[in-house]
Formats: C-alpha cells, sequence, structure tokens
C-alpha cells in the first residue's frame, strides 16, 4: 500500500509540470492569435481590389485607370509603413506598435466605406497600406520573440498561414456582399485585435532592451508559466539585449563587405525575387484577370485559388520545423 502511495506521490510533480507547461503554452497560443489578427487584416487588403472591382467601378464611375491607381497604391503605402516600422516597433514596443497599425487600417477602411470618389478610395488605400507595412513587420517580431525556440518556426508560420486566409476570406466574401460592406468586415479584426492588446504581454525582448527587468521577467513568467523557473532565459535575453547594445555602430555600406555580402544576397534576393513573381498584382487584380483568361467569372477562379492556398500554405506551416527552411523554399521555386 505505502509503495503504491509512494507512487502516487512520485507522479504529483510531473503531473504539475505538465499542467503547468500546458497553461503557458496557451497564454502564447493567445498572444499569437492576438497578433496574427493584423495579419489576416493584411489578407483582406489584398485580396479587397479583386471582389469589389465592378462594384466599385458601377457605383463611383471609376475608368479602369482610376482603379488601377486605387489597387496598386496600397504597396506604396505599404512601403512607408515597411520604412518605419522598425523604428516605431523599437520606440514604442511591440503592442502599441500593432495599435498603430490598426488605426491607419481603421481609418482607410472607414474612408472607403463613406467614400465618394476616387480621392476618398485612394486615401483608404494608401492609409491601409502604411498600417499593413507596420504590421508586416511587428507581427512577425513579436511573435519570434515571444515564442519557445521549440516552436518558434511553427508560429511564425502561422503568420503566413493568416494572410491567406484572409485574401480567401475577402474573395469569398466579395462574391456575396457589397464592397462597402466588404470594407466594414475589414474593419472588424483590427477592433479585436486592439481589445487583446490590452491584455497579452508585452515582448520580453523589447522590455530587456528599454531597460524594464522587472516587466521583463513578469512577462515572461506569464509566458512559460507560474512555475517555471525562467531566471535562466531572462538571463540570456538580457545578455544577449546588453551585447547587442554595446556592439558599435554599423553603416548601410557595411552590408556589402566581403563577411555579409553572400548573406545579404541570399537574403533580399529571396524578398526581391518572389515579389518579382506578381503574386501581389495577381491577387489585387485576381478577377479581372481570370475573366481575361475566359472564365464566363472571375468568382470561379477567385474561389479555385482560395481552394488552392489555404491548405497549401497549412501544409507548409506543418512542415517549417520538421523538413526545414531550405527544402521547402527550393520546392516553392519549383513549382513555380
Amino acid at each position: 500500500m505505502s509503495t503504491e502511495w509512494e507512487g502516487v506521490e512520485a507522479k504529483k510533480p510531473l503531473m504539475a509540470a505538465r499542467n503547468n507547461r500546458a497553461s503557458s503554452i496557451w497564454v502564447v497560443v493567445a498572444s499569437t492569435a492576438v497578433a496574427v489578427a493584423g495579419s489576416f487584416v493584411f489578407g483582406i487588403s489584398v485580396g479587397y481590389s479583386s471582389p469589389s472591382q465592378e462594384g466599385i467601378m458601377q457605383d463611383l464611375h471609376l475608368s479602369l485607370a482610376e482603379y488601377s491607381v486605387f489597387g496598386s497604391i496600397l504597396t506604396i503605402g505599404a512601403m512607408l509603413g515597411a520604412i518605419v516600422s522598425g523604428t516605431i516597433a523599437d520606440r514604442v514596443g511591440r503592442r502599441c506598435a500593432m495599435a498603430i497599425s490598426d488605426v491607419f487600417c481603421i481609418l482607410g477602411y472607414l474612408l472607403i466605406v463613406f467614400s465618394k470618389n476616387s480621392v476618398w478610395l485612394d486615401l483608404g488605400r494608401l492609409s491601409i497600406g502604411c498600417g499593413i507595412g507596420l504590421l508586416s513587420y511587428v507581427v512577425p517580431v513579436y511573435i519570434s520573440e515571444i515564442t519557445p525556440k521549440n516552436l518558434r518556426g511553427r508560429f511564425a508560420a502561422v503568420n503566413q498561414l493568416m494572410i491567406c486566409c484572409g485574401a480567401s476570406l475577402a474573395y469569398a466574401l466579395g462574391t456575396c456582399i457589397t464592397w462597402r460592406t466588404l470594407a466594414i468586415v475589414g474593419v472588424t479584426p483590427c477592433l479585436l485585435q486592439l481589445v487583446g492588446l490590452l491584455v497579452i504581454p508585452e515582448s520580453p525582448r523589447w522590455l530587456a532592451k528599454i531597460g524594464h527587468s522587472g516587466a521583463l521577467e513578469e512577462a515572461l513568467q506569464k509566458l512559460r508559466g507560474k512555475e517555471t523557473d525562467i531566471s535562466e532565459e531572462a538571463a540570456d535575453i538580457k545578455d544577449f539585449t546588453e551585447k547587442l547594445q554595446h556592439l558599435p555602430q554599423s553603416k548601410m555600406l557595411d552590408l556589402f563587405q566581403k563577411d555579409y555580402i553572400h548573406a545579404v544576397t541570399v537574403g533580399v534576393g529571396l524578398m526581391v525575387l518572389q515579389q518579382f513573381g506578381g503574386v501581389n498584382a495577381i491577387c489585387f487584380y485576381a478577377s479581372e484577370i481570370f475573366v481575361s483568361a475566359g472564365f464566363s467569372s472571375g468568382n470561379t477562379g477567385m474561389l479555385a485559388m482560395v481552394a488552392v492556398q489555404i491548405p497549401m500554405t497549412a501544409l507548409g506551416v506543418l512542415l517549417l520545423d520538421k523538413a526545414g527552411r531550405r527544402p521547402l523554399l527550393m520546392v516553392k521555386k519549383d513549382t513555380r
């Protein structure tokens, strides 16, 4: 009898540890879910112009050239937002940066909802672009800074999955609701994210960067669980941040030195070549492209894109940590 009791007592710490890990991972999951609401907005914004084209051109009497400006001006706003995204995220924090991007997106969608001419449309689309440009940086950074090392790749890939889901929702809903109503749909995830940002923890690495050691440990404890010993991880974060701040100030030209040029070429080249593939242009004008290709309706082609895009992105999320980054990149390039 005593042996059985000792066995039960021995299992209690293990059960407590499992429960602690389970509760802590849900904090990471919830925080990631709030962050990728921004990715969902990104996707809706990219997919918005395609199903809305016919309705907007008819209601506001726009020419094809005017609508083309509306569709593509998003990228100009995104470029502007991306340029200042790092500075904003470092100065005000990851959560506040996401809140700022939500304000830009909400303002942009409201301008579209109440637009009477192409000027309002373009200003709204430009504002949304600034918002998603900021989101494109801060969301993956926040996710990578709150997740444990063994889950980082998979969680970070959810960012791209939600972009695909947002674009797919825009394509699907755009076939059955008006363009003004679809713009209101774009506001919804922004509002949900603003509420969620009030309760999720700030990035421990950013807190370390600004010297808030107490807040760092509090946020890290919340992310890892109340009973988890965070002393080693907190020390690693502080040590890394301190070393980073003491590095000599680098210049843009330093990237072209012999030691760095290969890595820079590979990293930047992958992003540039991906854009040269024309994926954004296809997303912006998918409906018109499918009609020009001979489809009776652009909606059929857009729904076909949805049917392929989400499952393949979800597969990438599942394989990222198991197969590695390089093999998946090679498969992606070979299938284009």
